[in-house]
């Protein structure tokens, strides 16, 4: 065991608080070295410990103070997620859930509105029910363009439905219903009664619009006798030259099916001194489409049994080989409407009517149609029956009775007016 009588007892003075008397003691030398290095730690340095405790408390604070922040950051994470969950609940319902609109909702989007226009638009007919949800969904697929057009909103849709039928251009058509035998008036008339313009604005066009069928009839004043009968759908976006245009072509095409446009017509043997008529151009295959038009016009207006047009045709045809009047009323009837006169109904005066429409006063044929004519009244102006009949007459069964002479056709309207009497 090591000696350790060569250290040196350790004296310390202490101070009597009481006494205010200061003693020294003695300590073994273990005790001297723990002493030593108690002087050494911080706790023994009388000194230091107010700024270890402010240390220490800052310390805590910090603690405290980030233990808060993590608090906040973790409340306004959840926040931020709750109110991104929230949004998106809520733009699934508004993009999704379907949204009936009022009965038979028409909205019309016109060229050049924006997706803000178009959606406050829907919003206000009560067909979305988010202005913000259309727009959004259209940014997210903003290389599918809207189309302009008139829509019709009647079923239960979603936002995304509604802005696919946009996108699809899935506008509404209006139909027009032409029959056969209408006049430019009727159609005019026909139009406007569809919601599509005014009766006034298709009569300037119908009136004035000769270069839809300048190839077809040159001499054209109108484009009466080329507007096809047929059912039409139209558009609220459509002009009215888009809408003649249309009626033109499905008459191109028809004339062009039956060989009208080709020259393909033939017609009854020639008579003797018939070179200038009609009758000579058909029987010869050169076609006049203006001259085939205008009669099949005034065949159309006389008789809507199919069977009885090619016989009507042929009556006119003889009339006009030997430069009889066609003593035509209807051609009376469209002098009248021309001139804006027509009563509804034909009486004897009418027969003087001074126009080159009126069969009556003026011989040949008039210079136009005076209605739209059918395929079938085509086809009868073209090939028309081979008879020797010059008059017909309406029979008390909506058919007629043809006659070759002035004698027969007198007895014909005779046994006419008495089947009229007895009903």
């Amino acid at each position: 065991m090591q000696s350790t009588k060569h250290l040196q007892p350790f004296e310390y003075t202490a101070k009597n608080k009481d006494a205010g008397v200061g003693c020294k003691a003695s300590l073994p030398g273990k005790w001297r070295i723990l002493a030593l290095w108690g002087l050494r730690t911080p706790l023994a340095n009388p000194s230091r410990q107010p700024q270890i405790a402010a240390k220490t408390k800052r310390q805590v604070r910090d603690a405290i103070s980030s233990k808060r922040t993590i608090s906040i950051v973790r409340k306004l994470l959840w926040l931020i997620l709750v109110a991104i969950l929230a949004a998106t609940g809520w733009f699934a319902w508004a993009l999704l859930s379907p949204t009936t609109p009022p009965r038979n909702t028409f909205v019309m989007l016109r060229p050049g509105y924006s997706t803000r226009r178009i959606a406050a638009e829907l919003k206000a007919s009560g067909v979305i029910r988010s202005e913000r949800a259309f727009v959004f969904w259209h940014y997210l697929h903003h290389r599918r363009s809207l189309k302009a057009g008139e829509y019709l909103f009647e079923k239960p849709a979603s936002t995304r439905d509604i802005h696919r039928r946009l996108a699809r251009g899935e506008v509404y058509f209006h139909t027009v219903v032409v029959p056969e035998g209408y006049t430019m008036f009727d159609i005019a008339r026909a139009i406007e009664g569809a919601g599509l313009g005014s009766a006034a604005d298709f009569l300037k066009v119908a009136q004035s619009d000769t270069a839809l069928i300048s190839d077809l009839a040159p001499g054209a004043h109108s484009l009466e006798g080329y507007l096809f009968p047929n059912t039409y759908e139209f558009t609220r976006m459509m002009t009215m030259q888009e809408m003649a245009a249309a009626m033109v072509k499905q008459f191109r095409q028809v004339a062009h099916q039956i060989g009208l446009t080709s020259g393909t017509a033939t017609g009854p043997p020639i008579s003797e001194g018939a070179e200038s008529s009609a009758i000579a151009e058909v029987g010869r295959g050169s076609v006049d489409v203006q001259r085939i038009v205008t009669m099949a016009s005034i065949v159309e207006k006389e008789t809507a049994v199919a069977e009885e047009r090619p016989l009507v045709a042929s009556v006119y045809y003889n009339r006009l080989a030997r430069n009889i009047a066609l003593d035509a009323d209807p051609s009376i009837i469209y002098a009248e409407l021309l001139a804006g006169t027509y009563s509804g109904a034909l009486h004897h005066d009418d027969m003087h009517f001074k126009s080159p429409y009126n069969t009556y006063r003026y011989p040949g044929l008039p210079p136009g149609p005076i209605a739209n004519p059918g395929k079938s009244a085509l086809e009868a102006a073209m090939h028309p029956a081979q008879s020797d009949y010059y008059y017909f007459v309406a029979d008390a069964a909506g058919h007629h009775r043809f006659a070759h002479s002035m004698e027969e056709h007198n007895r014909n309207v005779a046994e006419y007016r008495r089947a009229m009497r007895g009903r």
